[in-house]
């Protein structure tokens, strides 16, 4: 879609002409399952975009449409609901909610958002939602917050409000991505540093097209399983918060005194807090063959330790190995279906995406979708064509 598209459809249905803003979804390098945990990410922002148009009404409405899903929803800024309405709009009323609650008084608005995140994807459709809402509603409302304050107060609003129990990643990355760039958060502190992609490499994601419904109830049951290893852990050291604060000598030294399932989990997340460290490393040097074996170790432990592939991410992997190009990859995101990233050579990019995509189909019967991708800026109100 075009600017011009876009402010048309908004000037058709509001009579008014808006701001835009937009916000990225992203791709999580390494360091998966680890957010949660108070530990380190590696995140990257990339080029699909969810926007959101917005100009201010006379009354004390929150009016939001979208061409892409289905309904138009009103509601009264000054008697906003307590509970989600069960819609795609909840990411936005829960924005809204939180704003309000943080003492911040809005305007009355007209809103139309258009998503060109994949949904379903793993690639964060809801916190680009999430994030292009909050800078939008701020930006009529003659208000503005650091954006780090917009992350946490967007992943309070899908905590709180959606119900959804995520980490701080997604809404961070999508606030303060960098283009041509990763970001290795540190979740507990909220401070990142700038994590080079080494010249000359694509971010190439590859869609299963699949999502087993266990993926919800497990995540839930693996945040629980931690939360367990953590009360062990405080018993043998008071100072543990989080899995983050287990060092591998605590962690070997009562191995045997842990249930078989328990220390399966922390060694997946206090190895895995260890390879993303290693990896920030790896690009800063360059050295994507150390890059490669790292996120091979990470899907390794992902499959095995924290069991949250599934045989479809597992036969994507397989089929990237020997590629022209290919520089390594992994299972991304909460797991049981999704996708993959991978690392390749640009000049292999597009002869990669084909031949994976072939790979796959004739492994499992499922057409994939192919996106080849880059690491782009975090939210803002924009003014050229998008």
């Amino acid at each position: 879609m075009q600017a011009a598209e876009f402010v048309a459809q908004f000037k058709e249905r509001f009579d008014a002409r808006p701001r835009i803003y937009r916000a990225p979804g992203r791709v999580n390098l390494i360091g998966e399952h680890t957010d949660y945990n108070d530990g380190f990410v590696m995140p990257a922002a990339i080029d699909f975009f969810t926007y959101v148009g917005i100009a201010p009404r006379p009354d004390r409405k929150l009016v939001i449409h979208s061409e892409e899903f289905a309904g138009t929803f009103a509601f009264d800024l000054d008697h906003l609901p307590e509970r989600r309405a069960g819609a795609w709009c909840d990411y936005i009323l829960g924005v809204a909610v939180v704003l309000q609650q943080q003492g911040i008084k809005l305007t009355g608005a007209n809103l139309l958002v258009h998503g060109e995140i994949p949904i379903g994807a793993g690639l964060s459709s809801s916190a680009a939602i999430e994030v292009s809402s909050a800078l939008a509603l701020l930006g009529v409302s003659n208000a503005s917050l650091p954006l780090p304050e917009v992350a946490q107060l967007c992943r309070r609003a899908e905590n709180t409000f959606v119900g959804a129990r995520v980490g701080i990643m997604d809404q961070f990355v999508s606030c303060t991505g960098k283009a041509d760039h990763a970001i290795l958060l540190d979740c507990r502190a909220l401070t990142f540093k700038l994590a080079p992609i080494p010249p000359g490499i694509a971010l190439v994601v590859c869609n299963t097209m699949v999502k087993h419904d266990l993926a919800t109830g497990t995540y839930n049951i693996r945040r629980a399983e931690c939360e367990e290893a953590v009360r062990y852990f405080v018993k043998w050291d008071p100072t543990i918060h989080a899995l983050r604060d287990v060092s591998v000598d605590l962690l070997e030294r009562h191995a045997k005194e842990l249930p078989p399932v328990i220390l399966k989990r922390c060694c997946h997340v206090i190895y895995e807090n260890q390879r993303t460290l290693q990896a920030a490393g790896a690009f800063a040097d360059g050295d994507l063959i150390r890059m490669a074996e790292l996120m091979r170790e990470s899907h390794r432990s992902l499959r095995d330790l924290y069991e949250v592939s599934c045989r479809e991410l597992d036969i994507m992997v397989e089929a990237a190995e020997a590629l022209p190009g290919f520089c390594g990859g992994r299972m991304t995101g909460g797991g049981f279906g999704g996708c993959t990233v991978n690392l390749v050579r640009q000049e292999n990019a597009a002869g990669f995406a084909v031949q994976i995509a072939e790979r796959f189909q004739q492994a499992t019967g499922i057409r994939p979708q192919i996106y080849v991708c880059s690491a782009e800026d975090g939210a803002r109100e924009i003014t050229e064509p998008f």
